[in-house]
């Protein structure tokens, strides 16, 4: 019961602190978003700590990655690269921790799996490569990378069906969402919505990756539907 509680407490203050940088964020309150962004991603950290029976370091670096590129894309412009590199991390650590868990898999589930993630990043690459000049490359990797999670998250929700293998995917398609609207905004067509939404996006995926892991690591993992 006090485990619970404590549970409670931590997920209160998650979507506070979130709620109060998304506010910063619609109004362009920079106070705001210093204060409350890096908050999101260490209070998921404490969170997963108390609710994890297992606790994955691994993920855990993952999210103190997350925390640094919080961190650094406070600064939009002069440490963008860094902060991209930072989320890079990120992703490569999701990729590890979910390729360890696939075992064999069959021809049409790797179609299945690659397809939707390799067209709509070759699809938005094309969109934005006119624009991207010296950030060609970094965000070509990074957009690679992305697709990779993508298509990892749902090649173990093919294989396995389980609800953590649900919620990862669903975690993945929000953390593209998230990164795509990044990149629609910078590079191709501004909008007065997109720094909300991604906003919104990012901390439901990190969420719901997290709730994942922990899903993951008890007993109640059970195939869906």
């Amino acid at each position: 019961m006090k485990r619970n509680n404590i549970t409670k407490g931590l997920s209160i203050l998650f979507f506070t602190v979130s709620i109060l940088d998304i506010i910063g964020v619609a109004f362009g309150n920079l106070l705001l978003e210093a204060i409350f962004k890096p908050m999101i991603i260490i209070s998921l950290m404490i969170l997963y700590y108390y609710s994890s029976e297992k606790k994955n370091n691994w993920f855990l670096l993952a999210l103190a990655f997350s925390f640094l590129g919080d961190v650094l894309l406070l600064d939009k412009e002069g440490l963008f690269l860094f902060g991209i590199a930072a989320f890079l991390m990120t992703q490569l650590i999701y990729i590890g921790l979910i390729l360890k868990r696939i075992n064999k898999t069959t021809v049409q589930q790797n179609v299945l799996a690659v397809l939707p993630f390799l067209v709509y990043i070759t699809f938005l690459i094309m969109l934005l490569k006119d624009n991207l000049g010296e950030y060609l490359i970094p965000v070509i990797v990074y957009a690679l990378t992305i697709a990779i999670f993508g298509i990892v998250s749902l090649l173990n929700y093919l294989k396995y069906k389980t609800r953590s293998a649900q919620l990862l995917l669903i975690g993945a398609v929000l953390f593209i969402v998230s990164d795509s609207m990044i990149a629609l905004n910078k590079f191709y067509e501004p909008r007065d919505f997109y720094p909300v939404a991604i906003m919104v996006t990012y901390v439901l995926a990190q969420l719901i990756i997290m709730r994942s892991m922990v899903v993951y690591e008890s007993e109640d993992d059970k195939p869906v539907g």
